[in-house]
């Protein structure tokens, strides 16, 4: 198979949420593997500067804004990455929120809101972009499942029930969709550091329970989840469904580490 298989060169790939933190990473790291890259959020700022920055990799891209709460905005990507590339081979799931405080206290629109975006955002942009790959009979779907679809980490109950529901639907779509050629798989991230939670995570307590726990004793970063990316979107995981692949330092393999 060779290093090849990791080649995206004429894929054409849509990330949702893919204009900062973790989703502009991983655009940004499969226009370096060669495919062209459809980057999409809510902010078309953001949108404009990020699909620059893939064209500027030498990728063909597109400016379309987009709100995973509304599924006819994902729609309206899907006709014009079609209507422009005449395929979909790759979507990644980026789209998502959080927010901290004790269970007692969450209001259930929080709740709703957490779990409408993170959980059904994911669910409705597999299913928009998914028929495209079904009928051409290859795809690869990589959603973004987190730490807390394993473990619980404090007073973030509904990021926690989401991720962990992104996990189950992860699998599920694997299997019902796996033999049709769409392989669906997540990427679990560790505690990355970006610019929205460096301020929550450095000389906090909370951020030195999190660097205890992680063996590598290092926050992750952004850029450092694109090579699993590139590995699930492409042919070298022909054969990788359902998986959740994490990539955390060591973090979840942790015990007692002194």
């Amino acid at each position: 198979m060779g290093f090849a298989a990791l080649d995206l060169t004429g894929k054409v790939a849509v990330v949702v949420g893919g204009t900062s933190g973790i989703g502009r990473a991983i655009a940004l790291g499969l226009a370096a593997a060669g495919a062209d890259v459809i980057p999409t959020s809510r902010r078309a700022e953001l949108v404009r500067k990020v699909a620059a920055e893939v064209e500027a990799e030498g990728r063909r891209s597109l400016r379309l804004a987009s709100d995973v709460t509304d599924e006819a905005s994902l729609q309206a990507v899907r006709g014009a990455v079609l209507a422009e590339f005449g395929k979909v081979d790759i979507l990644v799931n980026c789209a998502g929120r959080t927010k901290r405080q004790p269970t007692l206290e969450m209001e259930e629109t929080d709740w709703n809101a957490i779990i409408e975006v993170n959980l059904t955002g994911t669910l409705r942009s597999c299913r928009v972009f998914a028929p495209p790959m079904l009928e051409q009979g290859w795809g690869r779907i990589v959603n973004i499942a987190s730490l807390t679809s394993f473990v619980a980490l404090f007073e973030v109950t509904a990021y926690a029930a989401s991720k962990a529901g992104v996990a189950a639907l992860t699998r599920s779509l694997a299997i019902e969709w796996g033999p049709r050629g769409v392989n669906v798989n997540a990427i679990a991230p560790g505690v990355i550091a970006t610019e929205l939670n460096r301020s929550l995570l450095e000389g906090t307590e909370r951020g030195k329970e999190l660097l205890l726990r992680t063996p590598l004793k290092r926050f992750g970063r952004v850029e450092e989840l694109a090579g699993a990316a590139v590995f699930l979107a492409s042919e070298a995981a022909s054969f990788v469904n359902g998986e959740v692949l994490v990539v955390d330092g060591g973090f979840l393999a942790s015990g007692v580490n002194q």
